[in-house]
């Protein structure tokens, strides 16, 4: 009996093996993706007929099949109608072919489930010319049941691929491989494991051989990672899933890399290696964007959502959910559910038909129709009932998500209003130690006068003495100043962090924006104390006091102050030395408004970005830098006070931020 040791060695070496030969097949037999769609456009040009015409656009549609749904979809729909034209049976059969990959890859199945009604009367027509057309029309039905999980359906397909090319014995005969291997998902999903792992090793037994099918190679060997990964053989899965991936560049099937990339990733955040998962499943994320994989849109950011929610970054679990969401919804929208329905409900029917005719002269015309007619209404009804029970959950569900999304953007909110405290007090405790030096220092100087005053009035020394009490009393009087304004500090953090709304008042605008540049200036300094900026104010003396909630509005002064001080230090990490960061913050009375200007002459924003940075959660900062919520609590509160919160920047250059706010609000 072998030792796990060595069949695990022996799979691995039998692996190099397989690979090493399908390196050697690639490159004896696929020619590069350019340079394949450039040799077919210049066949269609020169095609001397129109089935020459008609077998070009069925391979270009084959080609972006997997690739781009719409070019697949263009392209065989010209097929069919040039097919149609001439009756040209194969061609309809190709135009389907390529017709049913498109659709069913995204996400589309009721009008996959439609191609391959269409496809299988000439499947039938075509079986004894060209006997590979059957069992694939077979499989089709097959993958269309195992994706809404019609497990006996399936089934029962997927045996009839294998019959089919038992009995027509076809030299070359590759279907019945990639059965196999949906077998062995079927039966996984049945959890059978260990018929779906010896399912999986039988389609994958081929796979250097395979010639006509060498661009779907890639789904064999995942679905053999798919079974050592459901074993708990994780290592052996990540290099089936790797080998995958490989199969998929080399063949340029862009569907089946994402799909294999979202396995890596699945995988790896089984094995608690969060940036693995992220790294693959951001990969996979960006190919299903490029190209309108919703299936696997959603299944990537699920786990983007899962592996940021672990690692306790709500903000992008958040942004991942909602992703998945939307993605899920193309998929399977209610909609498309009951299309899918009918089309079932449709196929029922015609069986039926087939049936009746085959019997009609064993059993009475009257009994069977009312056997009919009682079965369609049972179906109907049955189809109502489940329709109805998953409307009801699907809207538990979606209600349930939606209390969440609020809780977790109620804590965000928290979140940003806590950090904005925290910049105010480390800008106050800055600001605060000034007076306290003051009342320190003339406290200790006092003690020293007092002294020296008890020493002259020992000594009867009386004009001394009253020098020396007028300069305690000076001391005491700026203690007292000093004291004061300490007192109020303290009094406008309070104000700050009060959770409350809080009331307007008539505030001095141009003193709060100089108190909040200074409070920001400091607690930048507080964290980064190698930061320099010049800092200009040019107020206008007409604004004077405006009835605002000074807290609120501090807030919003505090975000932007902070936000150009970030970009100007940016800017000075990736500039010369000869560049000065500077912020210059400018008020002016308008007829029935104020304007208040905050620029800077840092990074400045994309163009493309600016109709974005309020919106909640975006941000042009790193995650752990910025959660996106600054700027779109500051446009929120000026809204509230009826005003205007604008953005003007040009990239490298600066931005500047303009508020308007009522004169008289």
């Amino acid at each position: 009996m072998q030792s796990k040791k060595h069949v695990h060695w022996l799979a691995l070496f039998q692996t190099r093996i397989i690979v090493t030969t399908l390196n050697l097949f690639f490159i004896l037999t696929f020619a590069s993706p350019q340079k394949y769609v450039d040799s077919l456009q210049q066949e269609l040009s020169k095609a001397k007929n129109d089935i020459e015409k008609i077998l070009t656009l069925g391979s270009l549609a084959d080609y972006w099949g997997f690739i781009q749904f719409d070019s697949s979809i263009f392209y065989a729909r010209q097929t069919l109608e040039l097919s149609q034209k001439v009756n040209y049976p194969y061609g309809k059969y190709l135009s389907y072919y390529s017709l049913f990959h498109a659709m069913n890859c995204k996400g589309d199945y009721p009008k996959a489930l439609e191609v391959a009604q269409n496809i299988l009367p000439i499947a039938e027509q075509l079986k004894y010319k060209k006997p590979w057309v059957l069992p694939e029309t077979h499989y089709f039905l097959g993958l269309l049941n195992r994706e809404v999980a019609d497990y006996p359906g399936a089934i029962n397909q997927f045996q009839q691929v294998l019959e089919l090319e038992d009995k027509t014995r076809e030299t070359g005969a590759e279907m019945k491989y990639f059965a196999y291997s949906q077998l062995a998902l079927v039966y996984a999903n049945l959890k059978k494991l260990d018929s779906a792992l010896l399912y999986a090793q039988m389609g994958y037994e081929k796979v250097p051989q395979l010639t006509r099918y060498k661009k779907y190679v890639a789904l064999i060997v995942a679905v053999l990672g798919n079974m050592y990964e459901r074993k708990g053989n994780y290592k052996q899965a990540e290099a089936y899933f790797k080998i995958a991936v490989q199969l998929s560049d080399r063949y340029n099937n862009l569907y089946f890399k994402a799909r294999n990339y979202n396995n890596l990733a699945a995988l790896f955040n089984k094995m608690n290696n969060a940036d693995s998962s992220i790294y693959y499943a951001r990969l996979s994320l960006s190919l299903c964007l490029d190209h309108e994989f919703a299936e696997f849109t959603r299944d990537a950011s699920l786990i983007l959502s899962q592996v940021y929610e672990s690692d306790h970054q709500p903000d992008s679990a958040l942004k991942y959910l909602r992703l998945m969401v939307a993605a899920n919804d193309s998929v399977f929208s209610q909609a498309k559910g009951q299309q899918y329905q009918h089309y079932i409900f449709k196929d029922a029917q015609r069986q039926q038909e087939i049936n009746a005719a085959k019997e009609r002269y064993q059993y009475r015309v009257k009994m069977y129709a009312l056997l009919a007619a009682l079965s369609v209404f049972l179906l109907l009804a049955f189809i109502l009932y489940r329709s109805n029970r998953q409307k009801q959950k699907d809207k538990f569900k979606i209600e349930q998500a939606y209390q969440d999304l609020k809780t977790t953007q109620a804590q965000l909110i928290q979140s940003e209003k806590l950090a904005s405290l925290g910049e105010v007090t480390a800008g106050i405790a800055h600001e605060i130690q000034n007076p306290l030096n003051f009342v320190n220092n003339f406290s200790e100087t006092n003690v020293e006068l007092l002294q020296e005053l008890k020493e002259e009035l020992h000594k009867g020394n009386m004009q001394e003495a009253n020098a020396i009490a007028s300069g305690i009393i000076d001391n005491e009087q700026k203690v007292v100043h000093h004291g004061k304004r300490a007192e109020a500090i303290v009094k406008r953090m309070l104000l700050h962090s009060r959770n409350a709304k809080g009331e307007k008042q008539l505030t001095d605008i141009n003193a709060l924006i100089d108190e909040y540049l200074l409070l920001a200036y400091h607690s930048f300094r507080a964290k980064d104390n190698s930061f320099i900026a010049k800092t200009e104010t040019h107020f206008d003396e007409k604004v004077g006091k405006i009835s605002i909630i000074p807290q609120e509005i501090g807030r919003v002064l505090l975000n932007l102050f902070n936000n150009a001080m970030y970009a100007t230090a940016e800017r000075k990490i990736k500039g010369s030395d000869s560049y000065v960061p500077t912020i210059v913050v400018t008020t002016q009375k308008l007829k029935d408004k104020i304007k208040i200007t905050v620029k800077d002459n840092g990074m400045g924003i994309l163009k493309s970005l600016q109709d974005k940075i309020f919106q909640p959660f975006f941000t042009t900062k790193p995650t752990t830098e910025g959660s996106g919520l600054g700027l779109s609590l500051s446009y929120d509160i000026i809204k509230a006070h009826g005003g205007e919160l604008k953005v003007d920047s040009t990239e490298n250059e600066g931005a500047q931020f303009i508020i308007q706010l009522p004169s008289g609000s």
